[in-house]
């Protein structure tokens, strides 16, 4: 699907605040109400909006640590690995990166003592993996969820 000039600029608005009504957007695009509906619609149909969502500031709801990890997993069992570790309450993300069967994934805990039992009985009790390494976030400069066009 090509995304023309106008569904650009609704896509940037709704990055900007998904709450915007169609009468906001409507007056930022220049185009009718019901034309920004119609477009919605449609961009969630094809898939490129996927859903709408809130953002929350994890700092401030109560996850203190956040921490990056680089975990490695024996190719026959990365599938698997990954997904035990998406169900994890605490993964915030997960993705499959290029290299030796390399997962990168982020965490968000509360404490560090809530970090170290993550580590030592969640994530090293997972069969396949076979390397873990960590960093944690000491400053987040910029944090963006949605895609700028």
């Amino acid at each position: 699907m090509v995304i023309d000039e106008i569904d650009k600029k609704l896509l940037e608005e709704l990055v900007e605040d998904g709450r915007s009504s169609y009468v906001d957007l409507s007056n930022k695009v220049g185009i009718s109400r019901v034309a920004v509906k119609d477009r919605i619609k449609h961009l969630q149909e094809k898939g490129i909006i996927e859903k709408f969502t809130v953002i929350i500031n994890s700092e401030k709801a109560g996850k203190a640590v956040s921490a990056f990890f680089e975990v490695d997993a024996e190719p026959y069992h990365l599938q698997e690995v990954a997904q035990n570790l998406a169900d994890h309450p605490n993964v915030a993300s997960i993705y499959q990166m290029t290299g030796p069967s390399t997962l990168h994934m982020h965490v968000l805990v509360d404490n560090f003592l809530m970090l170290e039992n993550f580590i030592n009985t969640e994530l090293y009790s997972v069969k396949g993996i076979t390397r873990v390494e960590s960093s944690v976030i000491l400053k987040r400069f910029k944090s963006r969820t949605g895609y700028k066009l």
